[in-house]
C-alpha cells in the first residue's frame, strides 16, 4: 500500500499538483479487494498467512477456482490502476519489478505444494490457470 504515496512524492516532486485519472481508482479498488479477500479465503480454509505457515489443505474454491494466484493477480491489478491513474513512469517500473518478482515466487509456491500436496496439486494446476485471459498460462 505504500506504492500509491511513493507515486504522488514522485510526481509532486515533479508537479505542483499531480493528475490522477479517478476511473482508475475503481481498478485500484478491484485489486486491492481481489487481494485481501483471497487471503481472507485461503487463511479461513487452509490456516496461516503468507508464504511462511504451511497450508492445513489445498485450497481450490472461491477465488483459487479462478487463478492459481488470486492474490497476487489482485496486487498486479491494483498496480495496473495505478499506472492507469497517474501515468507515472515510477509506477510502470513498480508494476514490472513486482511482476518479476512474482514470476520468481510463483514458482516457488508451486515447488512446495507440489511437495505437500503431490498429485492433488498436479491435477489443481492442470485445470486452473496460472494467470487466467493469459494464453499458456497453466504451467
Amino acid at each position: 500500500m505504500l506504492f500509491p504515496f511513493a507515486v504522488l512524492a514522485a510526481d509532486l516532486a515533479v508537479r505542483r499538483r499531480p493528475r490522477i485519472r479517478t476511473a482508475w481508482i475503481v481498478v485500484m479498488a478491484g485489486g486491492y479487494f481481489l487481494y485481501r479477500s483471497a487471503g481472507r479465503y485461503r487463511a479461513a480454509r487452509a490456516g496461516g498467512r503468507g508464504i511462511a505457515s504451511t497450508p492445513r489443505v489445498l485450497v481450490t474454491g472461491g477465488p483459487y477456482a479462478i487463478t492459481r494466484n488470486p492474490m497476487y493477480l489482485g496486487h498486479l491489478v491494483f498496480l495496473a490502476g495505478l499506472i492507469g491513474a497517474t501515468r507515472s513512469p515510477l509506477a510502470v517500473a513498480l508494476f514490472s519489478r513486482q511482476l518479476a518478482r512474482f514470476r520468481s515466487r510463483v514458482a516457488q509456491d508451486e515447488d512446495r505444494l507440489e511437495q505437500l500436496f503431490g498429485d492433488e496439486y498436479r491435477a489443481y494446476r492442470a485445470r486452473v490457470p496460472r494467470w487466467p485471459l493469459l494464453p499458456d498460462t497453466r504451467d
